[in-house]
């Protein structure tokens, strides 16, 4: 005798396939409503970990796509980061400004750290003038911006005039309601557990 049908799995499968079939004219839809193809502004912020990780990530997309990468690191350079050992094996590729000296609470010197954003934002400023390069990574902009280490306007107004096929992302930390606002997608990692407060240290090929 042939085995009976399982008519319980039969009807779950039924109304997935159902529901799948809904979504997909959903999804459908919202792809064929959005043709527009522009450079994107994207910020990363929030108190929890993955900023940095999620930008250095969208590098190597864009190098996978042939896309050429500028990366300006604000607050860090004190220390070699693997981003930075792995990035700087290409060249041709990926030009990489690491431009801090450290964090803000290491450094303790609000003069000399004003100074250094200036000399990294105007290295970004030539990245976001060159439509050669397809994305521009600002790490820890966000910190500096809300430190008052560089004239808002100034950098809203940078950004705006980007090359229009451009892409920026950028990372840190607080945010402000600014760039959030002239932002085109805007991710908030938050915290659930981090291992920092269970006394691990931070380690290589993780946190740097």
């Amino acid at each position: 005798m042939p085995p009976k049908p399982d008519t319980e799995t039969d009807n779950i499968n039924t109304r997935h396939e159902r529901r799948m079939q809904r979504k997909k004219a959903m999804m459908d839809e919202k792809i064929e409503q959005a043709q527009r193809k522009t450079g994107v502004l994207l910020v990363h912020t929030g108190n929890g970990k993955g900023k940095s990780s999620s930008a250095f990530g969208m590098v190597m997309r864009a190098m996978g796509h042939g896309m050429k990468v500028g990366v300006v690191q604000f607050i860090k350079g004190a220390m070699s980061t693997g981003e930075e050992i792995f990035l700087r094996r290409f060249p041709d590729e990926v030009e990489f400004h690491a431009m801090g000296e450290g964090y803000t609470w290491v450094t303790q010197n609000r003069e000399r750290d004003m100074e250094k954003a200036a000399a990294a934002w105007e290295q970004a400023k030539r990245f976001l003038n060159d439509p050669a390069i397809g994305l521009v990574v600002l790490d820890e902009l966000n910190i500096a911006l809300k430190y008052h280490y560089l004239d808002l306007q100034m950098v809203i107004d940078d950004l705006d005039g980007r090359p229009e096929m451009q892409h920026v992302a950028v990372t840190g930390r607080g945010a402000l309601p600014e760039i959030i606002a002239i932002a085109d997608t805007v991710t908030e990692m938050n915290v659930i557990k981090h291992a920092f407060k269970e006394g691990i240290v931070a380690q290589a090929g993780v946190e740097w």
